[in-house]
């Protein structure tokens, strides 16, 4: 067997997701010397981070966030819809050379996010939220300003993010209850939440206006903002675990929604003649809609997961897989309620009905595998880890639980090899503690964990 370096737990190890972003920051402080231009503004101001720096932890980062939400949309007119939507936007920006994508997911809660790279995310339970176009191009026009006036890439700079990985998923699934966490961390999800920074009150209001901005610039009426602030307005007032995330990282208030109001009856006034395309909007949700009955279903599950009620969870979650037996996100959903109920073969089940009827999503096969592993069916895990791979690479938990089913095979040169390379890039927490046992069982490091 392969002899590895011990450099793995030194002092000057690779580093870790956090450090990343805390080192990517500094090297990008000396190349910019700590300020840049404003692109809203035109002004100087603090930036540690560059604009390559964003588009490079977009790019790593926001394609597992989507897989966590359950990927990009089934319903794949929906999604060329809202790219459409977004797409005649960026002309209109500040910074239309960036990368930016936008996306539908299949999640149910109800909120939308930016990377700062300019990845853009509506999750099915805001787009049901919304009655017109104009109120998409709002929601999309405030995610975009975002990514204008870089409001995450300031927070970097400012220190607010420099634990932005620690944790992983289970930083942004925490949001949504400690227990949905823990669940994060257990069935080792990969996602960015952290990243997804929690905007400040002021750059939520530079947002709306920038939003306002933008959607009015496309040809849309400026009512289309103040009908996305009343109807957030609204959710806020509620109490429903489906809005907790969205109000956790985009703080909203009655002030919030006044300001926009005056927004809309002063400097964009003469563009509330605009068209909202409210039949348009119909038109290209109508499939969405019919699923609302599950989506519901699927949220109240959603919120019995996060209080424990696993039983209660699994009852709302059969009536909505009666209602839509192929909707992946349900189906991914319910396994993860087997897989806590410790019911492996019917986690199983829902995963492989899962990977059928959405093949091109990653979830799924993480999940079978780990159902795979908790069955003693090793090859077959192996299998579905690869597919994972295949499909969404960077996950490090991909690595350590492979390593896992090979080591269940008896496999002990190719589990080490994933255990070694899972410890490159965690070296903290229980299964960095059992893949390092092992690598000094087998004779492959000699080096403690260093405390």
């Amino acid at each position: 067997m392969a002899t590895y370096p011990v450099r793995i737990f030194s002092s000057r190890q690779p580093v870790s997701r956090r450090e990343f972003l805390k080192v990517s920051a500094f090297a990008s402080a000396g190349l910019a010397a700590g300020c840049a231009i404003n692109p809203v503004t035109g002004q100087n101001q603090l930036m540690l981070v560059s604009e390559d720096w964003e588009i490079q932890v977009d790019r790593q980062n926001s394609p597992h966030q989507f897989s966590t939400d359950y990927g990009t949309l089934q319903d794949d007119a929906l999604n060329r819809y809202l790219q459409g939507v977004g797409k005649g936007m960026i002309p209109n920006t500040h910074r239309p050379q960036m990368p930016y994508s936008f996306q539908g997911v299949n999640a149910t809660y109800i909120n939308a996010y930016a990377f700062p790279g300019g990845s853009i995310a509506a999750t099915r339970g805001i787009l049901l939220s919304l009655e017109t176009e104009a109120q998409l191009s709002a929601l999309l026009g405030h995610e975009l300003g975002h990514v204008n006036a870089r409001h995450t890439a300031q927070q970097m700079s400012k220190g607010v993010l420099t634990q932005a990985f620690v944790g992983g998923i289970a930083a942004y699934a925490g949001t949504r209850g400690q227990n949905y966490g823990q669940l994060a961390t257990q069935l080792g999800m990969l996602g960015a939440g952290a990243l997804l920074a929690s905007y400040s009150r002021d750059n939520e209001r530079e947002a709306d206006r920038l939003g306002m901005t933008y959607m009015t610039r496309s040809g849309y009426g400026a009512d289309g903002l103040i009908q996305l602030m009343a109807m957030l307005n609204g959710l806020h007032k509620g109490s429903a675990d489906a809005v907790s995330l969205l109000f956790s990282t985009h703080p909203m208030s009655q002030e919030r929604y006044d300001t926009a109001v005056n927004l809309r009856n002063t400097e964009f006034s003469g563009f509330v003649s605009q068209p909202l395309h409210r039949e348009r909007y119909m038109d290209n949700t109508a499939g969405l809609r019919k699923l609302k009955p599950a989506i519901s279903l699927f949220q109240q599950a959603e919120e019995s997961m996060a209080r424990n009620a696993y039983d209660s969870a699994e009852a709302s979650f059969e009536q909505g897989l009666k209602l839509a037996p192929s909707d992946y996100a349900g189906l991914v959903m319910m396994a993860k309620c087997q897989m806590i109920k410790e019911k492996y073969d019917r986690a199983l089940g829902f995963s492989e009905k899962a990977k059928q009827v959405f093949p091109r999503e990653a979830q799924a096969n993480h999940l079978a595998g780990l159902a795979k592993i908790k069955l003693k069916k090793f090859d077959q895990a192996v299998a579905d880890f690869d597919a994972y791979e295949t499909k969404l690479p960077g996950n490090p938990n991909t690595l350590f639980y492979r390593g896992y089913a090979y080591e269940g095979m008896g496999n002990k040169q190719r589990s080490a090899d994933d255990y070694y390379r899972y410890l490159q890039q965690i070296t903290e927490g229980e299964n960095a503690r059992y893949a390092h046992k092992r690598l000094v069982e087998w004779g492959v490091v000699k080096q403690p964990v260093q405390q």
